[in-house]
């Protein structure tokens, strides 16, 4: 239901389909020079619903004129509210690839410790098994194992011992790491 207008139920209708005040004003002066000009014909019926159909259909283009645009704005709105997600969302990864890649030096340290024996008891090793449960737990996997073929996209050559075959990774230098498609850093290799 609607609240009555001060001007009337014509008024508050033409300004419900979103007409403005000039418009409106429009309507109402075509409407009593219709009544006017059937009063003086002897009531023509059929002039004074000509009229009205008129205005009715000027006041319907201009609404279908406003759900159009409201369309299109709305449209515009949802594209750029799934832009705005996609960035946030990529923003956010970015800044967790980036605090994961700094961790990497400290999970350089931990594997020299281990591959020297001085993680095999006491609180580093606590300290180094939390580290790679916490990198596991981001998605952050290592890669690039001796034997692995050679992916210059992944690996990173300091020296080409190969014979011109298939190359493969010989000596890993240092461990190559990634979180899901994303290369955090690449493996350091000799190739064979």
């Amino acid at each position: 239901m609607t609240s009555p207008h001060a001007d009337g139920p014509e008024t508050d209708k033409a300004a419900w389909a979103g007409a403005d005040a000039e418009t409106v004003d429009a309507a109402e002066v075509a409407d009593e020079a219709a009544a006017a000009e059937a009063a003086a014909a002897g009531g023509d019926g059929a002039l004074e619903g000509e009229i009205v159909d008129e205005a009715s259909t000027g006041l319907q283009a201009q609404l279908d004129e406003r759900t159009a645009d409201l369309q299109r704005v709305s449209a515009e709105f949802a594209n750029y509210r799934r832009r705005m997600d996609r960035e946030r969302t990529a923003g956010i990864e970015a800044a967790r690839a980036g605090l994961l890649s700094e961790l990497l030096p400290v999970v350089d340290d931990l594997d020299r410790a281990r591959d020297h024996g001085d993680l095999t008891d006491g609180p580093l090793k606590a300290f180094a098994d939390k580290m790679v449960a916490l990198l596991a737990g981001q998605g952050v996997e290592q890669f690039g194992e001796e034997g692995d073929p050679f992916d210059p996209n992944l690996h990173e050559a300091v020296q080409d011992e190969s014979d011109g075959g298939e190359p493969v990774l010989g000596t890993v230098l240092r461990k190559g790491y990634r979180m899901g498609e994303r290369t955090l850093r690449a493996a350091m290799v000799i190739v064979r």
